[in-house]
């Protein structure tokens, strides 16, 4: 386990790669709709993917701390594609195959994982199945020592470059959520296609496919944490992409409050700058006191995850909360930098659209507040 210096040194490590490495050419990858494949290369080489994976699977052992620190610092620099695509990588499908995973399933893909040699994604989403993930219509149907899968998923973060793809499919249709199985899928099998890389309206760097599966075949060895298991895994997994998604998005708001301060101290408006007007003063020490108010609760909720308590619950609330936070947040240090806030050679309007998704994936924000209802409530 690192100490507090290593992690520094770690971190600015990190800032140092995404100044060199990332920084001049992310305006260039947005334009082009898509990282290069070389990117998850160098940033394996240089040791920032699945950071908390175990040694013996080629990862440094870390704990989701460190893991936490590459999203926050990628985050906090405005690249919220680039978080996107980490954080679904490192924070979601590794954990996945890391905890649910057969002992062939974790040799054979966590080394090539924390290298960058195998990008991960996972489907979930379909065309007719978002956050209702019990309408899937993806079908598994065992045939002797294996399974042939049929179907389709959308809105896939990863999806273009991935090489393992986690599929959610009913083995069991009459089974309800019971009748849910996932599968690790190697990407290069016959039978696995993408289709159209999506245009989106922010974090437009961010690979998102659709995927489909046409009489796919894989071995019974390939299912992921047991048969049927499927919709309880999602459940188990769901409060680590949901904290690290919060995790993000409170970096991603400290991050926009920096900037704005610095333009606010240096733009000058009716012979001042408007830094010194009242109401912008206001205005910013009121998303200060929100994101630092939200912060120490996400930090509750990482010490929480450290000693296996998070709570859905809890997790619901660190998502929620956030996410409405960045998109507050954006939208009010927009408004700071006027019409120069409007026009993209300013960050803050990458930051503006790249927000929005963040209230709709990972469980949109409306299910978030169904949790919560119900942890209170009940049913």
């Amino acid at each position: 386990m690192l100490d507090a210096s290593e992690i520094d040194l770690f971190r600015e490590t990190l800032r140092r790669f995404l100044e060199k490495e990332v920084a001049p050419h992310y305006d260039q990858w947005e334009r082009e709709q898509l990282f290069p494949r070389e990117l998850w290369s160098r940033l394996g080489e240089n040791g920032f993917l699945c950071v908390d994976v175990p040694e013996e699977y080629g990862g440094f052992g870390g704990t989701f701390g460190l893991s936490a620190v590459v999203i926050e610092e990628v985050a906090k620099m405005g690249f919220g594609a680039l978080s996107t695509n980490l954080s679904v990588h490192s924070d979601i499908v590794a954990p996945y195959i890391l905890h649910l995973g057969s002992e062939e399933q974790k040799k054979t893909w966590l080394p090539r994982m924390v290298t960058g040699e195998a990008v991960g994604s996972i489907g979930m989403s379909e065309p007719a199945a978002g956050s209702d993930l019990q309408g899937m219509k993806t079908r598994a149907v065992k045939d002797g020592d294996s399974y042939v899968i049929n179907g389709q998923k959308t809105f896939i973060t990863n999806g273009y470059h991935a090489d393992l793809h986690i599929v959610s499919a009913k083995t069991d249709p009459n089974a309800g959520a019971r009748g849910v199985t996932l599968f690790t899928v190697d990407t290069s099998l016959p039978g696995f296609s993408k289709g159209r890389k999506l245009e989106k309206i922010g974090q437009t760097g961010s690979d998102t496919s659709e995927l489909f599966f046409e009489d796919l075949r894989v071995g019974a060895d390939q299912i992921l944490g047991g048969e049927g298991k499927g919709f309880a895994n999602l459940m188990n997994e769901l409060p680590r992409e949901r904290l690290i998604l919060a995790i993000g998005a409170i970096s991603a708001c400290e991050g926009m409050l920096e900037r704005t301060l610095t333009y606010v101290q240096e733009r000058k408006a009716f012979g001042q700058s408007i830094g010194n007007f009242q109401n912008t003063r206001f205005t910013l020490a009121d998303l200060k006191a929100q994101i630092e108010v939200n912060k120490a609760f996400i930090r509750q909720c990482q010490t929480e995850y450290e000693a296996e308590a998070l709570s859905t619950t809890n997790a619901s609330i660190a998502k929620l909360t956030s996410t409405d936070l960045q998109c507050k947040v954006a939208d009010t240090c927009l408004q700071l930098f006027g019409g120069y806030g409007y026009m993209r050679e300013y960050p803050i309007s990458r930051d503006f659209v790249d927000a929005r998704v963040q209230r709709i994936y990972g469980g949109t924000n409306e299910i978030m507040k169904e949790i919560v209802a119900r942890s209170i409530l009940g049913r």
